[in-house]
């Protein structure tokens, strides 16, 4: 993993093709060899070059349990509201938010910067939700979004892409404008050091967990988890994203002024536990349909189509 991060390239083969030899069972020595071979004769690349690989990671292994599990807390959590307005920050194809949606939704924003959102905007648009496609980041979009609140923002493993510093800049605006907060991220332990032996020894356990659901799928080993897996060593590029555990989540909430932050754990996924986080800028209250330009849209009919905005 040293070797990756200083671009020794063909000391990285040579490591992995002896462990390989060593633990012939070892299915992520073997994958890890494939990967930085082609790294070698190729180059390194983003994470999400290759966005099939993602979407194939996503709908197979255990995220299909993750996802029918999250989308049941989702759902869950719509029943408290009534014609409530939703907010979805880093939607992506819609794996968690199309399977939640139910009546007690009215209006949908789903926000995306990547060409995923073409099919949650199909997905919505088929099933009748109003709806507002919006390709940009959240950033972008709090940037230019008007003056309006919604009864819940929702981000379902998108915001651990964020830098804490840029993460810190995005919660005052939710707190301002969404009554409720729904939250689902990895409980991941923290680490002094991100090469240290000790988080070496971890992800190698976790990963091997990981390759093995995901054995018969070379595309998503080879196209999004052996990226991931050596990115998180590799200190020549930027990283995919800033996880971190439960606790750290919670506070992070609580230090923006979200003053009610519970927390419920979804699923025993192989690479760290699943939680909903639930926060409020206020004690829990009954909800109420949203205020502002989106307020004539919340109280529409649930079957009336959808419109993008691009």
């Amino acid at each position: 993993m040293l070797a990756f991060g200083a671009h020794r390239l063909d000391v990285v083969v040579t490591h992995l093709e002896g462990a390989s030899r060593l633990a012939p069972d070892d299915g992520v020595y073997a994958a890890a060899s494939v990967y930085a071979k082609h790294v070698l004769e190729h180059g390194k690349a983003s994470v999400y070059v290759q966005p099939e690989a993602f979407a194939a990671f996503i709908r197979s292994g255990g995220n299909q349990r993750l996802y029918r599990k999250t989308s049941a807390a989702l759902a869950a959590a719509y029943a408290d509201h009534e014609r409530a307005s939703l907010l979805d920050i880093g939607v992506g194809d819609g794996a968690a938010l199309l399977p939640a949606l139910n009546e007690r939704i009215a209006h949908v924003i789903a926000v995306e910067p990547s060409p995923m959102l073409a099919r949650t905007s199909d997905a919505l648009a088929a099933a009748g939700v109003p709806f507002e496609a919006v390709p940009l980041s959240i950033q972008q979009f709090i940037a230019r979004a008007p003056a309006i609140s919604f009864d819940i923002a929702q981000a379902t493993f998108a915001l651990q892409s964020l830098p804490p510093d840029e993460r810190r800049q995005v919660w005052p605006w939710l707190r301002a404008h969404a009554r409720r907060v729904l939250l689902v991220e990895f409980d991941v332990p923290s680490f002094a050091e991100p090469c240290s032996p000790q988080r070496v020894a971890h992800v190698l356990a976790r990963y091997r967990l990981g390759v093995a659901e995901h054995a018969s799928e070379p595309l998503v080993i080879q196209g999004f988890l052996m990226p991931v897996l050596f990115g998180y060593f590799d200190p020549t590029t930027a990283r995919t994203n800033y996880e971190q555990s439960r606790a750290e989540w919670q506070l992070e909430l609580q230090g923006a002024g979200f003053e009610r932050v519970s927390s419920q754990l979804l699923d025993e996924y192989w690479w760290a536990p699943a939680y909903l986080l639930d926060a409020s800028p206020r004690p829990a209250r009954a909800a109420r349909a949203a205020a502002g330009p989106l307020q004539a849209r919340a109280r529409a009919p649930r079957r009336g189509g959808g419109r993008s905005r691009t």
